[in-house]
């Protein structure tokens, strides 16, 4: 196979999906080359599935805020799926060691939409009441993080490429890119494939990409993140605990979350009755994390997605998960949460592609005509992924950055990085 199209993208994770979304929206024939069979294989589709403005940095940040009104009201057609975005928020721990980390989270989520609301260990309690009291000194919760539906998006994305006229073309990895007379020539295993414009949003192989075609890296650098899918206890007695369980009240004698007029509202709204510790009362907890970042862990088809928040240099892969963190994930959720976690379904591993300052890199390269990144989304890409494409796309088209991203430009441009 073969063809001319007026941009390739290189890349079928969610980076590549929504540059080729945004640039057919523009009018621009897209053809996408994705390296294996299926597309989203290798980060998109390992993710945490979590949306949060209280995570990046400060430009990450202003992505993620930026792109909640795509997925809160998606366009027409986008997906058959109604609720991109479902309640959840995170509760995040601190203890004496680890002030300094809480102050700087308290202090940043304070900017979010909903602001972090600092809780005391009832209100915590409320919120999940398998913490161990001993394991955290202070709280804090951030109300607006919401579970995605990373399938959804990524195959909303894809389907709008098709639908503006783009093709997807798997088992397409790129050997070598070469600019000839005005155009990027693409040699893959699918056949070779042309157009004047070529995005890299090819993850943790962007770097190679751009060194096929003679163009300076980004230094990347991706890491493993492991994670595992632990079964619960399926009790009668801690369900019928669960049932009669009546969170605290304030000093009004308000039940904290019913009704309660503001912060700190910490049970989620549409939670019926406080969590407890069989599958059911788990599927209303927040993820539970500590501000320090050694592990998180959330509710996820009837279990526990549990994460030691690992960040492991590996080479770019299909990489696999490695026992000894699967163990201290375990090991750091129960040394927080009394539960009796009963066995690991299963466990598997992802990658996170990362620029030095931990911010993505996105536009037309300054020293390479036609040629365009879109990467090094780490571990924000679905929670970024429709500002970061619709500001592709008004950059490569040389038009003014979509609303809330100006100050963004400046963060994310090609040339800012240490080039090599």
């Amino acid at each position: 196979m073969s063809g001319l199209s007026d941009v390739l993208v290189v890349g079928g994770g969610i980076a590549g999906a929504a540059a080729g979304y945004f640039l057919g929206r523009s009018g621009g024939r897209v053809t996408l080359l994705e390296a294996e069979r299926a597309p989203g294989t290798h980060a998109t589709g390992r993710s945490a599935a979590l949306f949060s403005e209280y995570y990046g940095t400060t430009v990450v940040r202003e992505l993620t805020v930026a792109s909640r009104a795509f997925y809160e009201r998606p366009p027409a057609g986008f997906s058959p799926v109604t609720a991109l975005l479902r309640p959840r928020g995170v509760l995040a721990l601190g203890t004496p060691d680890t002030g300094r980390e809480f102050d700087a989270a308290k202090a940043s989520g304070a900017t979010a939409p909903r602001p972090v609301v600092e809780l005391d260990r009832d209100q915590a309690l409320a919120l999940c009441p398998a913490l161990r009291p001993g394991a955290f000194d202070r709280a804090l919760y951030k109300p607006g993080a919401r579970d995605i539906d990373t399938d959804a998006v990524l195959q909303g994305f894809l389907r709008g490429l098709k639908a503006a006229g783009g093709t997807v073309v798997t088992g397409a990895r790129v050997h070598g890119l070469t600019f000839r007379r005005g155009r990027w020539h693409a040699a893959t295993a699918a056949g070779e494939f042309s157009a004047p414009v070529v995005v890299d949003a090819a993850g943790a192989w962007a770097d190679q990409v751009a060194m096929s075609a003679g163009v300076a890296v980004q230094g990347l650098v991706s890491y493993r993140r492991t994670a595992a899918l632990a079964s619960l206890p399926e009790d009668r007695a801690s369900a019928h605990r669960a049932s009669a369980y009546r969170a605290p009240a304030d000093r009004s004698g308000r039940e904290l979350g019913r009704g309660h007029p503001g912060p700190p509202h910490p049970r989620r709204p549409g939670a019926e009755g406080p969590p407890g510790g069989t599958a059911a009362g788990v599927a209303g907890w927040p993820m539970i994390a500590d501000v320090a970042d050694t592990f998180y862990a959330r509710p996820e088809s009837g279990g526990l997605l549990i994460s030691p928040a690992d960040a492991t240099p590996v080479p770019p892969g299909d990489v696999r998960p490695d026992d000894h963190d699967v163990a201290l994930a375990l090991e750091r959720f129960r040394a927080v949460v009394a539960l009796p976690v009963r066995h690991v379904r299963r466990a598997w591993a992802g990658l996170r592609t990362s620029t030095p300052d931990d911010t993505p890199v996105i536009g037309p390269d300054p020293d390479a005509p036609g040629f365009c990144w879109l990467a090094g989304l780490g571990g924000y890409g679905i929670q970024t992924a429709p500002a970061a494409g619709a500001l592709l796309a008004a950059l490569i088209a040389g038009h003014e950055p979509p609303p809330g991203l100006t100050t963004a430009v400046a963060g994310v441009t090609p040339a800012r990085t240490g080039r090599s």
